[in-house]
């Protein structure tokens, strides 16, 4: 299984993320990417993190996708929600 590592654009600091999780596909990943920014809005807050980005990368460094935190938020039903 491809391994994923979830990584924190914050302006110009990147938070890296060295052990990354095996995932069966990149689809996986995007939603295992949402559900850790929703948990880290529940604890941190909207504020602080309104900004970031997560960047879903492969073993060989390449991003695989991107994820605006504000777009874990969005849960509109019928609204169409980026993947990848």
């Amino acid at each position: 299984m491809p391994r994923y590592f979830f990584n924190t654009r914050i302006g110009c600091d990147l938070i890296v993320d060295h052990e990354g999780e095996e995932l069966c596909d990149p689809d996986r990943a995007w939603e295992v990417g949402r559900a850790m920014i929703r948990e880290l809005f529940k604890t941190e807050g909207v504020e602080s993190l309104w900004r970031a980005v997560l960047e879903v990368t492969d073993v060989k460094g390449e991003t695989v996708l991107e994820f605006p935190y504000a777009e874990a938020l969005l849960d509109v039903p019928g609204l169409p929600v980026t993947k990848h």
